[in-house]
């Protein structure tokens, strides 16, 4: 597929607060400058806030479980604690027409 490499799967991270909405405000301008970087490295296709704002989704590719968990390890929200991650790991094996 266009947007995936030989060996690349995709990862669904799912994040979820555990703290007040308060606490993690004070965080997300350093939490966006973080999804810029792996925008610009290539490795986030998608993300956003959950409606309602429980916490957020993220579609990311990469090899391994592995290096996307290390990845994650650098987000602001997961170093300060304040939301707990859960990473799914697919192979899409169909696609839209427009990511071929």
């Amino acid at each position: 597929m266009a947007f995936l490499e030989d060996g690349e799967h995709l990862f669904i991270v799912d994040l979820t607060y555990i703290t007040a909405l308060e606490t993690v405000d004070q965080l997300v301008n350093s939490h966006m400058a973080f999804i810029d970087r792996c925008y610009a490295s290539g490795l986030f296709l998608a993300s956003g806030a959950k409606l309602p704002r429980t916490g957020g989704i993220i579609i990311a590719r990469g090899r391994t479980m592995a290096d996307i968990e290390a990845l994650i390890t650098g987000d602001p929200f997961h170093m300060a604690g304040v939301a707990k991650y859960r990473i799914t790991e697919f192979d899409p094996v169909n696609v839209a027409a427009a990511l071929k």
